[in-house]
């Protein structure tokens, strides 16, 4: 049946499975093909019934089910992969027609791929899909790039597909040119090692200074998730906690090795952090935390050191301690999205894209893994002034970091004190107290750059560049 559906899925593991699913279940007729053609038709065989499905075994096959413009779904591993898959695909394309990578491409891949493709007259679509194989069956969060011609054909079905925020908008905007929607799903997958780096210190917190067990723990996160912290990582981490393994009769949190993995995207959002020279400080704290964990032979070795041993809190004490968890959680997170933030608004200027911070922000209140009703707030920061240079900079945000100032270092204090590890909850406080520093030390950093390198400064009270003459032991200046 040549030229009879709407859009096409190439690579049909879990993922792509899932997302020609939603197509489908929504009314679109969908072209299917994978390298292994057993996996087109047993998805055909399973979920036929779900809407028009359009098998292909070929290449030539799939592209010619598709009507024009084509639109053609790459879900396959981001990297060489995704570069052989188009090698395959771009030939047998039309000028007009679209290839969308719904994959966890670098942004950088996707800048080169849209601009190699376009001199072919073809639309290149980097796609953030958040959600994992539950979002993109029943709705995820979805950021692409590419052309405003391209969304004009495609983004009215990314929208249909898309999850719905709780005022019913979908969850999908066009970001911005190029690789503008990969580089905004990078960064929403470092704002999610700082959110859950931050979980996991409350839990620390909770567990070995309040002298919670999981279970208690469990009933305190889904306190909090009734609240201002309501989001879909709270809801799942009570569940977590609360779960107690079949074999053993412990908690589960107890019998899985304490080694955090990673597929980079958080690594990403560091090193081009410091490519635009924006601190992240709080990301960064969450990848390297998940890198240590990783160093087995390294922890056995630090086991010996010298330092306190936790003991729990007197139970009034608890109960206080974990009001101020809260607080502190809830403070960290936030200026765990200011950096995020941030880093979109550095990018923005350096790659030209136009990026709407409050449609950003909007697009992950639903389907995503960082959901949460915390990003109405930032959402309606953003309506209210596009310029806003800092969400710390919003009365509201400021207001309420005012308000969780005493608890806030009460936590990092006790965790110090206790020789409990909590570098999310620290670096975030130390971030904040920098921004409020009327001065900060980085004015001895730089005269010692130009002591030995001379490297030049600025002064507070005159214009121009100047460099002291150390060498001469006088205490001179010129101006450069």
């Amino acid at each position: 049946m040549a030229g009879t559906a709407q859009i096409g899925v190439t690579g049909l593991a879990v993922m792509g499975r899932n997302l020609a699913r939603n197509f489908a279940r929504h009314g679109y007729a969908v072209a299917l093909h994978n390298r292994t053609a057993s996996r087109t038709r047993e998805l055909v065989e399973q979920f036929g019934d779900e809407g028009t499905f359009v098998p292909a075994e070929t290449a030539e096959e799939f592209v010619a089910a598709l009507e024009r413009p084509r639109r053609l779904v790459i879900m396959v591993k981001a990297g060489a992969a995704t570069d052989a898959v188009i090698a395959e695909f771009a030939p047998l394309l039309e000028p007009g027609d679209m290839i969308i990578d719904g994959g966890n491409a670098h942004f950088a891949d996707t800048r080169r791929r849209e601009a190699a493709l376009r001199e072919r007259g073809l639309h290149f679509v980097g796609t953030g899909v958040s959600g994992g194989e539950e979002g993109a069956l029943n709705g995820p969060s979805i950021m692409p790039g590419g052309s405003a011609e391209s969304y004009a054909s495609l983004g009215p079905m990314l929208e249909a597909i898309a999850a719905k925020a709780p005022d019913g908008s979908p969850c999908c905007a066009h970001i911005g040119a190029d690789g503008a929607g990969h580089f905004v799903k990078m960064v929403h997958n470092g704002i999610e090692y700082a959110d859950m780096q931050l979980i996991a210190e409350a839990y620390d917190l909770l567990r070995h200074a309040a002298g919670y067990e999981p279970a208690r723990i469990a009933e305190v996160f889904r306190g909090w998730n009734a609240g201002r912290l309501d989001s879909y990582l709270i809801e799942i981490t009570a569940v977590v906690l609360a779960h107690v393994d079949a074999a053993t009769g412990k908690p589960f949190v107890d019998v899985v090795l304490d080694q955090a993995e990673q597929k980079g995207t958080g690594r990403w959002t560091v090193q081009i952090a410091l490519d635009l020279g924006v601190p992240v400080s709080g990301i960064a704290e969450a990848v390297f935390a998940r890198s240590l964990s990783g160093h087995g032979d390294l922890r056995a070795v630090g086991r010996g050191l010298a330092g306190p041993t936790p003991s729990p809190l007197p139970a009034d004490e608890a109960e206080r301690f974990a009001e101020q968890v809260e607080q502190a959680l809830y403070a960290s997170k936030l200026v765990s999205y200011t950096q995020g933030f941030h880093q979109l608004q550095a990018a923005g200027a350096e790659y030209d894209w136009t990026l709407d911070l409050g449609a950003i922000a909007g697009i992950w209140r639903g389907g995503c893994i960082i959901r949460a009703a915390f990003l109405d707030r930032i959402t309606a920061a953003y309506a209210k002034d596009p310029a806003l240079p800092s969400l710390l900079a919003d009365e509201g945000f400021a207001a309420e970091l005012g308000a969780a100032q005493d608890a806030w270092r009460t936590v990092v204090a006790t965790a110090t004190r206790l020789g409990i590890p909590a570098p999310g909850f620290a670096t975030a406080l130390a971030y904040y107290d920098a921004l409020r520093a009327p001065r900060l030390p980085a004015a001895l950093t730089q005269g010692q750059r130009d002591f030995f390198g001379a490297h030049t400064y600025h002064r507070v009270d005159r214009d121009g560049v100047f460099h002291t003459l150390w060498s001469d032991g006088r205490d001179e200046e010129q101006q450069s």
